[in-house]
């Protein structure tokens, strides 16, 4: 259960639909009766409701039934959102990525009037409002969630139309020589980059006071040994023999041959940045209590600074790989142009 400000979730999981209805009005009940001894109170009409499915049960008619809270009665949606990110019962991401899409579509239509054909703002500052403004609402959740080969197509589609709207005079050029030319990765190598310094945030989080960081596996090399009791190897292996913990240096197998729980992934993502590391530096550890006995905090925030550095190198070098054009002789040779993240005036 994670609240932020005024967004609460309650999350339970058994083998009854039924019964994790029951048990989520009880938790509803015992959270009103502490929260009216602060004098706080629940907006219930805001109240939704979803069930997480397992793929055998997609298409289930069982998981309909609706859930009864003070009087009011709920029935399950097909997709709730959650401090920006939405989520169906079957976790399709193409559901999230829709919306912050139409989104940057609407922008993109705004922002590009500054800019018509051959005329309007510089190639620099039209770099600047694509990469503070259309990239950012684009790839909101993209750090977190993957889209899928179809959804990624279309954010490539607009992408492309973005990066060509750049420099505002080219409009036959390749966009592969566009990408480099003005300082726009592609979607991929972003998303990428985005997805692995979440994940270096969360692997540096204090495991006692984030959640997702108390379920590292007991492998990760972390300052603090704090896991949380449902990240034990007994547990997991006793609610199925294919759900396994992973070791944080084995990659996800492709095709997947088993399942893991999504951290076993999210940790390994740091592994081409942190190499020669004994120990994750851990960030906002004065937030711990009983402070635990650390390095110095400066040594701590430097190998933080540079395992971002290191991540943003990573991006560099692949798209440096990526960036490989066909001469005359029909072999690849990189582009003349080193890749930047920085575009000029």
């Amino acid at each position: 259960m994670i609240s932020y400000v005024d967004d609460l979730a309650l999350t339970f999981g058994s083998l009854s639909y039924r019964g994790n209805i029951r048990r989520l009005q009880q938790l509803f009940n015992w959270r009103e009766s502490k929260a009216s001894g602060l004098g706080v109170s629940f907006s219930v009409s805001k109240t939704e409701l979803t069930p997480w499915r397992t793929p055998s049960e997609r298409h289930s008619p069982k998981c309909t039934s609706p859930i009864q809270i003070k009087g009011e009665v709920f029935h399950p949606r097909d997709s709730v959102r959650w401090l920006g990110y939405w989520f169906t019962p079957a976790l399709d991401p193409s559901a999230h990525f829709s919306r912050p899409l139409a989104l940057a579509k609407g922008v993109f239509a705004l922002i590009r009037r500054l800019s018509p054909q051959g005329a309007g703002l510089a190639p620099y500052l039209c770099h600047r409002l694509v990469t503070s403004l259309v990239a950012l609402i684009l790839l909101y959740g993209a750090d977190l969630v993957t889209p899928s080969v179809g959804t990624t197509a279309r954010l490539n589609t607009f992408w492309h139309k973005v990066q060509r709207w750049t420099p505002n005079c080219l409009s036959t050029t390749p966009t592969q020589i566009l990408s480099v030319e003005f300082c726009l990765p592609p979607l991929s190598l972003l998303i990428t980059q985005w997805q692995r310094l979440a994940a270096l945030r969360i692997l540096s989080s204090p495991p006692s006071l984030n959640p997702a960081t108390a379920r590292l596996h007991p492998s990760f090399p972390s300052l603090l040994v704090h896991r949380a009791p449902d990240s034990s190897w007994a547990l997991t292996m006793g609610l199925t023999s294919v759900y396994l913990p992973l070791h944080w240096k084995t990659p996800h197998p492709v095709p997947p041959i088993r399942n893991h729980r999504p951290i076993d992934v999210v940790d390994h993502k740091t592994l081409p940045f942190t190499h020669g590391l004994s120990k994750m530096p851990m960030i906002n550890s004065h937030l711990v209590s009983p402070a635990p006995a650390l390095p110095p905090q400066s040594l701590i925030n430097n190998t933080y600074f540079a395992l971002n550095k290191r991540g943003r190198e990573a991006l560099l070098d692949e798209w440096a790989t990526s960036s490989l054009l066909q001469d005359t002789t029909t072999t690849l040779v990189p582009y003349p142009r080193d890749p930047s993240l920085v575009r000029e005036s």
